[in-house]
């Protein structure tokens, strides 16, 4: 087998390998609004965003977790102050 072969193959193997594993981290659901009283089994926070901005102002902030009655991903939006109001008086 020639060098440009073996790379080839190995690139290939390597971007399949990529997919299968985007593939299961992706939640197959939508980012679900949060309600007032909604339970939340959170078991592991995966990760926290919001907007960001200079103004002091309400955004939509979203985090990702593994549900932990489940074991699935899953990711919620809800509304808080941004964090620029923490810096301005």
């Amino acid at each position: 087998m020639n060098m440009r072969t073996m790379l080839i193959t190995t690139a290939l193997a390597c971007t399949a390998f990529a997919g299968f594993a985007q593939a299961n981290e992706t939640p197959s659901s939508e980012a679900v609004p949060y309600r007032y009283g909604m339970p939340l089994h959170v078991g592991k926070v995966i990760s926290m965003t919001e907007p960001s901005t200079l103004d002091c102002k309400v955004v939509t902030a979203s985090m990702k977790y593994v549900d932990s009655v489940s074991g699935q991903p899953a990711e919620i939006t809800y509304q808080k102050l941004s964090d620029a109001c923490s810096y301005q008086n």
